[in-house]
């Protein structure tokens, strides 16, 4: 199972906002096929058993924010590549929890 996190930063807009370019990007990747998202404030967390789903839907947010305009767009992407276990993200969240007080 594979797990990203990306944050999509449009460099230069006409205002502090990035909310318009963020959505833009998510809507543009809410019918790839084996692909799970999920927002949170600070980026989007991806799930596939695919990496090539993984840059694809990596691909189509940052085309997407340069399609609206903005010529520099910076992309922060961190991956969690795992063969031994099938492990979904909420398995991984439940895995913490369990330690927690």
């Amino acid at each position: 199972m594979i797990h990203a996190e990306i944050s999509v930063y449009p460099m230069a807009t006409k205002t502090t906002s990035a909310s318009f370019y963020i959505a833009k990007a998510i809507e543009t990747i809410q019918k790839i096929e084996n692909l799970k998202y999920e927002i949170n404030p600070m980026g989007t967390i991806l799930e596939s058993d695919d990496m090539d789903v993984i840059n694809k839907a990596t691909k189509q947010m940052t085309e997407t924010v340069h399609n609206l305009g903005i010529n520099r767009v910076e992309v922060i992407i961190k991956i969690d590549s795992r063969k031994d276990k099938h492990q979904s993200g909420q398995e991984k969240l439940e895995s913490i929890k369990k330690h927690l007080n």
